[in-house]
């Protein structure tokens, strides 16, 4: 007999921008979503991720309430509406509660052990998977007229080391720690920056904004980091709402796997 999707529990690995994105399609749709993480996950947009639940205890991302919790309580947490997020990298979940689907949304670029076995329906987002081996499903993360196909069988683009082009910047949107040690943030997420500002120090030494425009999001703060990580990312277009609402890329991704999971599942 087929699980309605009322039914159907989701196993999200990670809980960043993108996977935000997934989690709250799968949510509004009606599915029962768990979201897993580290004990310090490296979010950049946090206030767009369901990740800042594990700094703060609970976060919400566009009216959806996500809180931090163990696996004992998860059903509780759906009962109050709301996105359970728990720390379990070592995915001991799996062996505690019966999840229909999994979906690896950690944007690692590669496979962090992601197996067809874990769940009836597997779904990997971007590079690192191959359809029909890794995993049932894979979606496609590069932007352009692809992002957001379902790939049945094959891999998708591959890693180009780049990031999309927003208002006519790539590379240069994205600001990386000067040297190895602790992020403290100088501004806030939202914030308007200069070319040549100042956003965030790494034990003293300064992080530097390439672009004018908008703090779109950053580390929390005491993270540590190595030299050339990614801490923080300024958004040219300088809207400030786009700080606070999930992005056309994690609209589009999160439909993907919205569609791959409602065609896988017609064979289980």
């Amino acid at each position: 007999m087929r699980l309605g999707i009322e039914d159907m529990r989701v196993l999200v690995r990670g809980a960043g921008d993108l996977a935000t994105g997934v989690i709250a399609k799968l949510h509004e749709t009606g599915f029962k979503v768990v979201a897993v993480e580290i004990a310090q996950p490296s979010v950049i947009r946090r206030t767009v991720s369901f990740a800042q639940a594990v700094f703060d205890g609970e976060t919400t991302v566009e009216g959806i309430r996500a809180v931090l919790t163990e696996w004992p309580d998860v059903e509780s947490v759906w009962a109050q509406g709301a996105v359970p997020v728990v720390i379990d990298p070592r995915l001991e979940g799996l062996g505690r509660m019966r999840f229909d689907v999994v979906v690896d949304a950690i944007i690692a670029k590669r496979n962090l052990g992601t197996t067809m076995t874990m769940a009836p329906i597997v779904i990997g987002l971007g590079p690192g998977f191959e359809a029909g081996k890794d995993v049932h499903a894979v979606i496609e993360t590069m932007r352009g007229h692809y992002l957001g196909r379902v790939i049945y069988e094959g891999i998708p683009e591959p890693d180009t080391a780049v990031p999309g082009l927003i208002g006519g910047f790539a590379g240069e949107r994205v600001i990386r720690a000067p040297r190895e040690g602790l992020y403290k943030p100088l501004v806030e997420i939202g914030t308007r920056v200069k070319e040549g500002q100042a956003v965030a120090e790494v034990d003293g030494e300064p992080a530097i904004a390439t672009i004018s425009g908008v703090l779109r999001g950053q580390l929390s703060e005491g993270l540590h980091v190595t030299k050339g990580f990614k801490v923080a990312d300024v958004d040219p277009r300088a809207e400030e709402d786009h700080c606070l609402t999930i992005s056309d890329k994690a609209r589009s991704i999160g439909g993907g796997v919205l569609e791959a999971v409602l065609h896988l599942a017609r064979a289980i």
